[in-house]
């Protein structure tokens, strides 16, 4: 799925304040409860349980937290900017101020992986992120973001 309908406009929050990560858990879970009309504490305990596996930080400062969900329609990705950077658990070491979250249907495997992949090809040199520290509103974030995309070259099949 392209990034330009992964991210919907109105899905990007640029002044979350979490005091760590388990608060940023809980807030990401709270937007996405509220924009799926969703079980918040099945997709807070969803991306709990997918950062027991390992932490999703890619390092450089960002965090993309990702999951499938039962019984979810369609897709979400929401971007989010925080106010301060927080602990992660990067192995790189270095505190998360962008954060990618992305909810997938369970019974809709398809897509996910190449989903995650498209957003780690736009992120991989670091004037795009430079550029959403620096956005002045979410549209112009998602702006960067999706226009982000038709500059970056596609993976050799």
């Amino acid at each position: 799925m392209p990034i330009k309908e992964l991210f919907h406009q109105e899905n990007s929050v640029l002044s979350l304040s979490p005091k760590d990560k388990k608060e940023l858990l809980e807030m990401l879970a709270d937007e996405a409860a509220a924009r799926l009309q969703y079980d918040r504490q099945k997709v807070l305990e969803a991306l709990q349980a997918r950062e027991k596996l390992g932490s999703t930080a890619l390092g450089r400062g960002i965090g993309l937290p990702h999951t499938r969900l039962e019984g979810l329609g369609a897709p979400l990705a929401l971007l989010a900017r925080l106010a301060r950077p927080i602990e992660f658990d990067a192995r790189d070491g270095e505190p998360v101020d962008l954060v990618f979250m992305v909810l997938w249907p369970e019974n809709s495997a398809e897509g996910f992986l190449p989903a995650l992949s498209g957003i780690c090809r736009v992120l991989r040199g670091n004037q795009l992120a430079r550029q959403l520290r620096q956005a002045q509103s979410g549209t112009e974030a998602l702006a960067m973001l999706q226009s982000s995309e038709a500059e970056s070259p596609d993976e050799p099949a």
